[in-house]
């Protein structure tokens, strides 16, 4: 695996030694996708542990998967920091390894060995639970050229994989040393749920010191959330509309409020995606609660699940000029909103100031 210019890392076959035998072709999830489906059920749930569902990036769903998982002898793979804080995809067989893989890193992470690890212990006869975006999901169902009952897959909705190159050079000037940091959330519910920040801790001179700052001002997830920095093959992600062949997809309950306001209290709530048999047996219900809804009134809510993000109109510009530029100056300068884009948001303050003002007027009707 070589890493190119942008930072991706994508295989890098030696033709000497190549036998044309055309199986890297037919397990590549990009040119032999799966079929779209539809989940057999729609859910909202959180969990009913408070501190783990605080801890975690919605409504702590993972957690009770992987809980179980592990009580019967099993073992959880999942994305965990590496000493340098990129991510890559590792196991684990109890629970405090299992907290390394919660809440959600912003950055493509490394299967590294994983997929060879899974077949290993599958082979062995030990439970599996799998967790990973909806390709790498997809990628191991190729893999594997088969399916095991031992194996439980969890993807979840992806918004794309943002670029481990620029996550280094962020990194690399916001704090002097990686080895000072201690700790990295990028979904921290200091502030709420809905109004997340992203959370950096680290020592310095015998002191322990946080960086906090919301969602919508911290540098490298303005340039995530507005996609200027994701993989190529996520602007046409072949993964999409649930044809990872997961067995279930967890993510944010966007919209909730909408729909079922009496669990919008902003802790998080989790959407749950039932897309198997297998999926239905593994969730321990008495230990959620849950309503239930269909695919098609969250669609509308949360379109991530089957829509790929649009290519960003400065992206070409932006990694053409990263290796030259201070990368968080380079980000303030493309991701700065237009006139239009401007004065949209102005308009869309003074309507919701109105709205605010009518309601209290009339009685909050």
């Amino acid at each position: 695996m070589v890493e190119d210019k942008e930072g991706f890392l994508y295989p890098s076959v030696d033709e000497d030694v190549c036998v044309n035998c055309g199986v890297c072709e037919k397990v590549c999830n990009e040119m032999m996708p799966y079929d779209k489906r539809e989940p057999k059920q729609v859910l909202a749930a959180i969990n009913k542990n408070e501190q783990v569902r605080l801890k975690s990036s919605s409504g702590g769903i993972f957690y009770l998967l992987a809980e179980k998982i592990i009580s019967e002898g099993g073992v959880v793979f999942g994305a965990r920091f590496d000493e340098t804080w990129q991510v890559l995809i590792d196991y684990a067989d109890d629970m405090r390894g299992v907290e390394t893989f919660m809440g959600s890193k912003y950055v493509q992470a490394r299967v590294a060995n994983a997929y060879k690890d899974v077949k290993r212990f599958l082979i062995e006869g030990r439970k599996v639970l799998f967790t990973g975006t909806p390709c790498q999901v997809a990628g191991l169902h190729k893999f594997l050229r088969k399916p095991y009952e031992n194996l439980l897959t969890v993807d979840f909705i992806c918004h794309g994989t943002p670029s481990p190159k620029v996550w280094r050079m962020y990194l690399d000037e916001t704090i002097k040393t990686a080895q000072s940091i201690s700790h990295i959330e990028f979904r921290n519910k200091k502030r709420g749920w809905k109004n997340f920040c992203f959370r950096l801790t680290y020592n310095e001179e015998d002191k322990t010191l946080s960086l906090l700052s919301p969602f919508q001002h911290n540098p490298y997830m303005k340039a995530f959330l507005q996609d200027i920095i994701l993989r190529p093959s996520c602007y046409d992600c072949k993964a999409k509309g649930c044809s990872s062949q997961s067995d279930i997809t967890i993510a944010d309950f966007w919209g909730v409020n909408t729909l079922f306001p009496n669990m919008d209290d902003d802790k998080g709530t989790g959407l749950v995606f039932i897309n198997t048999d297998k999926g239905q047996t593994a969730l321990d219900f008495a230990q959620m609660n849950v309503a239930e809804t269909t695919y098609e009134c969250i669609k509308p809510l949360n379109p991530a699940c089957y829509r790929s993000p649009k290519v960003h109109p400065k992206r070409e510009d932006f990694f053409a000029r990263l290796d030259h530029e201070n990368v968080i100056e380079l980000i303030k300068d493309l991701t700065r909103p237009t006139t239009r884009q401007s004065i949209r948001m102005i308009l869309s303050r003074c309507k919701s100031a109105l709205i605010r003002i009518v309601r209290n007027l009339i009685g909050g009707g």
